[in-house]
């Protein structure tokens, strides 16, 4: 049961009874008699229970995109109903026009449809339609919650596609030369062609040459049907916020644009999400479908507040790489929180592979350093500078260790990752 304004309005107006015959019976008799026509009111309202209600909502939906559910409602009842009803979802469902009024005949449907613009990547919930039915004198009417469960999962924003056309025109551009000056592994071998000034005596054919009678050359192609194994960190580290976004969401982009760049090179992709256990994953998934499969099995990450076990993410590659292959390592590099175990674990998977090392940096660090207003931001200043030492410390360490560090701010990390990835493949590290 719910109470409108009209009975407030009503009992209101007893006041004016009141001041005519100002004694108690006249309080009790008119509080009695507009509690009586609520009675009444109510009564006569039909039954909202009399509803059936379905939700109709896509699968998924991009960050920032928008999508329309439909709510049907369906008259169970022989009374015709009008109704007021709350569509209600999770706010970071960005719903619009929740509450609306509709007529709805007996044994009939009315629809009512709602824009949903997620701001949160994840599965948006929608929770229970709130129906009011008010009665004939309209002072009060009935109230029930119906559920109708619907989900719509929020797939990562994937801005960074933006930048794949111009990296599949550099990799089509490599695979097209007549010959890529590489020796050594991580290179196929393309074809033979005639020695000309400056060309690698390393690369000489002596059989060819002595058969043909003219000295030829063999010329490489960068390899494909390589293994791309992708460790997104979930951990602590991953729930940083930088330009108001979690690490996270800036290392699955990069983990997208490095997937559909990789996929369309020929490349074995397979991505992991972990920190102290195995968060998410996708593998054996090719062509066309890997982006879909990636986006829907990462979308419903959230970082854990947790150490990350990287004697699990070495166990992890270990178990699943058998040859050779290129390891990328998403996670936050951190100078004064630097983890030794990550370091040991990256160093060894750098001996049987080849491993990038990708960070989002943090923007605000700079901007603490550069402040000197006053003795507070000066102490703070110097912490931070403390921070980019002690970083650009363990930055060396890695790159000893034989790890390829890529850092950028957020929004151009993606791009960064895509770059390094087509340098080493240029220089037949890959």
């Amino acid at each position: 049961m719910y109470l409108t304004m009209r009975s407030v309005w009503l009992l209101a107006a007893g006041v004016v009874l009141v001041f005519l015959v100002p004694r108690p019976a006249t309080v009790l008799a008119w509080t009695a008699l507009v509690a009586a026509l609520v009675a009444v009111d109510v009564a006569a309202a039909p039954s909202p229970r009399g509803l059936r209600a379905t939700r109709a909502v896509p699968r998924s939906v991009r960050l920032g995109e928008t999508v329309t559910e439909t709510l049907t409602l369906f008259n169970t009842t022989s009374r015709n109903m009008s109704v007021l009803v709350r569509d209600a979802w999770t706010p970071s469902a960005g719903a619009s026009q929740e509450r609306r009024s509709l007529v709805i005949p007996a044994g009939r449907q009315r629809r009512a449809r709602t824009a949903l613009t997620p701001t949160r990547r994840g599965d948006r919930m929608a929770d229970l339609i709130t129906v009011r039915v008010r009665g004939p004198l309209g002072l009060a009417g009935r109230q029930a919650s119906l559920d109708a469960p619907a989900r719509l999962r929020v797939l990562p924003r994937f801005a960074s596609r933006r930048h794949l056309p111009s990296r599949l025109a550099r990799l089509r551009e490599m695979d097209g030369r007549s010959a890529v000056m590489v020796h050594g592994a991580g290179t196929e071998f393309d074809s033979l062609r005639e020695y000309v000034v400056g060309d690698d005596v390393r690369s000489i054919d002596w059989r060819s040459t002595a058969r043909r009678g003219e000295v030829v050359v063999r010329t490489w192609r960068p390899e494909r049907d390589r293994r791309v194994l992708m460790i997104v960190d979930t951990g602590r580290m991953a729930a940083a916020r930088l330009d108001d976004a979690p690490r996270l969401d800036t290392q699955i982009e990069a983990m997208l644009l490095m997937a559909a760049l990789a996929s369309r090179a020929g490349d074995r992709v397979d991505a992991v999400a972990m920190d102290v256990e195995t968060r998410a994953q996708v593998r054996g998934v090719s062509g066309a479908a890997l982006l879909g499969a990636l986006a829907d099995a990462f979308a419903p990450l959230q970082p854990a507040l947790l150490e990350t076990d990287w004697t699990l993410v070495a166990a992890t590659v270990e178990a699943s790489l058998s040859q050779h292959s290129f390891v990328v390592v998403l996670t936050g590099l951190d100078g004064s929180g630097a983890n030794a175990a990550m370091l040991r674990a990256l160093a060894t998977m750098a001996r049987k592979h080849t491993v990038v090392v990708a960070s989002a940096t943090d923007p605000g660090l700079e901007q603490l350093r550069s402040r000197r207003d006053d003795a507070e931001s000066v102490y703070t200043a110097a912490a931070a500078e403390r921070d980019l030492v002690e970083l650009d410390a363990v930055r060396q360490r890695l790159r000893r260790a034989g790890v390829e560090v890529v850092e950028a701010q957020p929004g151009a990390l993606a791009p960064a990752l895509a770059d390094a990835y087509l340098a080493l493949k240029a220089a037949g590290r890959l």
